[in-house]
C-alpha cells in the first residue's frame, strides 16, 4: 500500500509559510526599527516641550525618506516594506473600531453635532475642489480633503487603502498636512485675546480645525480647562465621521480601487471589492464597542496597538517614496491645504459666535 502524500504536502505548506514570513522579516524589522526611533524622537520632544511638534507618525516618513534617498532597498527588504505599508496599516484601521462609541456622539447635543458635522460636510466637498482646481490627482485630492476635514494623519491614513492610494500620495499630503497641523497649534492661542473669544469658544474653534486631538490638547491648555474640556469633546465628535466617511468611499469608490494589474476591479458583485475586509472588521469593532461587548477599558490598549502599526506603516511608505514626485506636486499640495485650511478657519469662527 502507497504511503499517504499528506504529510509531505502539509510540509511543504509549512515551510512555504515560514519561508513567507522569512522573506518579509528584513522589510518589517527595518520599519520597526524607524518607528522606535520615531517613537524616542516623540518621548523626547514631550520632555521637553510638554508636548510633541512631529508625532512620531511624521517622524517616521521623514526618517524613511531620508534613508530611502541615501539607499535604494534591494529585493530582499522591498517584500517585508510593501507588507507593512498595506497589511499592517489596514489591520490598524481594524483596530481604530474599536476606539469608537456612538454613545459619545449622542451626548454632545444635536445643534453642536450638527455644527460639527455639517463643518467637516462642507470642508470635505471645498478641499476636494481646491485640489482639484489646482491640478491634483483624484486620490491626492481626496486624502488632502479628508485630512483638512477631519483629523489630518489619521484619516489620511485610515482612507488611503479604502480609495487605492499609494505611497507618494499619502506621504505628500501627510507631509504638508503635518507642517500646517504644528502652524496652527502654534499661533491658534494667539486668536483668543485679538478676537475675544470665551473658553467655550476657544475650545470649540480648536476642536474644529486642529488636526490631531494630541495636538488639540496642546493647543487649549495653555487657554484654560473649560478649553480643553471643549475642545476634546468637539475634536472627538470630529473624529467619530471618519467612519462613515470610510463607508462612503468603499461603497462608492469602487472605480479608485484596481487590482494587481492595474485594471478597474469587475463590476460583478463581490463583498470585498464592495466593503473590504478591514472596513468589515472596523464596522464590527466599533460595533462591539457601542454595545458594551467590547470593554471601555480595551480601547486604550487597542490604540496604542493601532498607532503604532500605523507609524511602523508610515516608516514604509518613507522608505518608498520617490523624492521627485514630491518635488513635483509639492507647491500644489501646499497650496491645497493652506487654502483649505484658511477656509475651515474662517467656518469655524461663523460657528463658534454662535457659541457662547
Amino acid at each position: 500500500m502507497p504511503a499517504p502524500k499528506k504529510p509531505a504536502a502539509t510540509d511543504k505548506g509549512w515551510r512555504a509559510v515560514i519561508a513567507r514570513i522569512g522573506g518579509l522579516m528584513p522589510g518589517i524589522g527595518l520599519s520597526v526599527v524607524i518607528t522606535a526611533v520615531s517613537v524616542g524622537v516623540q518621548y523626547l520632544e514631550e520632555r521637553v516641550f510638554s508636548h510633541p511638534y512631529l508625532e512620531a507618525l511624521v517622524i517616521a516618513i521623514l526618517l524613511g525618506m531620508a534613508i530611502r534617498t541615501a539607499w535604494e532597498p534591494n529585493s530582499r527588504w522591498r517584500p517585508g516594506i510593501a507588507f507593512s505599508a498595506k497589511q499592517l496599516l489596514e489591520t490598524a484601521v481594524v483596530l481604530l473600531g474599536a476606539t469608537i462609541s456612538y454613545s459619545a456622539i449622542a451626548a454632545s447635543g444635536l445643534s453642536l453635532i450638527a455644527a460639527i458635522v455639517g463643518t467637516v460636510a462642507v470642508i470635505l466637498a471645498a478641499s476636494y475642489g481646491i485640489g482639484r482646481l489646482l491640478g491634483l490627482p483624484v486620490r491626492l485630492s481626496i486624502l488632502v480633503a479628508c485630512g483638512n476635514s477631519v483629523c489630518g494623519n489619521s484619516a489620511i491614513a485610515a482612507i488611503a487603502p479604502v480609495i487605492g492610494a499609494d505611497g507618494d500620495d499619502i506621504v505628500s499630503s501627510i507631509s504638508f498636512t503635518a507642517v500646517l497641523g504644528v502652524v496652527m497649534v502654534l499661533g491658534l492661542p494667539l486668536l483668543v485675546p485679538l478676537l475675544a473669544l470665551s473658553p467655550t469658544q476657544y475650545g470649540i474653534l480648536a476642536g474644529l480645525t486642529v488636526y490631531a486631538v494630541p495636538q488639540v490638547l496642546a493647543a487649549t491648555v495653555p487657554v484654560g480647562l473649560i478649553s480643553t474640556q471643549i475642545g476634546t469633546l468637539v475634536k472627538l465628535v470630529r473624529v467619530l465621521t471618519l467612519g462613515p466617511i470610510v463607508l462612503c468611499f468603499s461603497l462608492f469608490g469602487r472605480g479608485l480601487r484596481k487590482d494587481a494589474e492595474g485594471s478597474v476591479a469587475s463590476k460583478r458583485f463581490k463583498p470585498l471589492q464592495l466593503i473590504p475586509w478591514f472596513i468589515i472588521g472596523f464596522l464590527v469593532l466599533a460595533g462591539l464597542r457601542s454595545f458594551g461587548i467590547l470593554p471601555e477599558s480595551a480601547a486604550a490598549p487597542i490604540l496604542r496597538v493601532a498607532s503604532l502599526l500605523t507609524v511602523v506603516s508610515m516608516a514604509a511608505l518613507g522608505l518608498g517614496v520617490d523624492i521627485g514626485v514630491l518635488r513635483r506636486v509639492g507647491g500644489k499640495v501646499t497650496a491645497a491645504v493652506t487654502l483649505s485650511l484658511f477656509l475651515l478657519l474662517l467656518i469655524s469662527l461663523g460657528i463658534v459666535h454662535l457659541f457662547s
